[in-house]
């Protein structure tokens, strides 16, 4: 079997100058490596905090890598730098707004901030893009709450097929 590419992005000026280290993206990896069960590899992009370099980011990964899930971290709160739901929405056909409204939800029970997250996520052809908070901590929560229903929204895309490990995640799909 071979990996299925999954898009990792992380949107950061301070990082993509070099000048602070992403823990995003690693954040991201972890959380996957602990839920699928399907091999997988990553396709990792790190971009500044700039609306026209986030979507070119999202496209490429989408159109020529053909990441089925695209994972992004970063630039979703309100300082005026913050885009990336702005460049997801560019690139997206559809948003799928529960997506956000699980992770804010389920945020809320762990800090009073999460309401100033614009997370959003959508869907590009048969990609899925979903938006994450930057910090490792908080990526896991998030995913945790969302991915089981991630394998089953790209089974209806018509994306990669995903398993997880059930110990971890129970994946939702219909019986029958």
């Amino acid at each position: 079997m071979s990996e299925v590419p999954i898009g990792v992005v992380t949107v950061s000026d301070r990082a993509a100058a070099g000048v602070y280290e992403d823990k995003g993206g690693p954040g991201i990896e972890a959380a996957l490596a602990a839920i699928l069960a399907t091999p997988w590899r990553s396709c990792r992009r790190l971009v500044p905090d700039e609306r026209d370099k986030i979507a070119a980011a999202l496209r490429e990964l989408a159109d020529v890598e053909r990441c089925s899930l695209i994972l992004v971290t970063g630039g979703t709160g309100p300082s005026p730098r913050d885009v990336t739901p702005e460049a997801t929405a560019d690139v997206c056909d559809r948003i799928m707004p529960g997506f956000g409204e699980l992770m804010r939800a389920r945020s809320l029970l762990e800090v009073p901030t999460a309401i100033l997250s614009r997370q959003i996520a959508g869907l590009r052809g048969r990609s899925l893009i979903v938006n994450l908070p930057g910090r490792p901590a908080a990526i896991r929560v998030c995913l945790d709450a969302i991915f089981p229903s991630i394998p089953y929204c790209l089974d209806l895309a018509g994306g990669d097929r995903l398993e997880t490990i059930p110990e971890v995640c129970q994946a939702f799909r219909p019986k029958g």
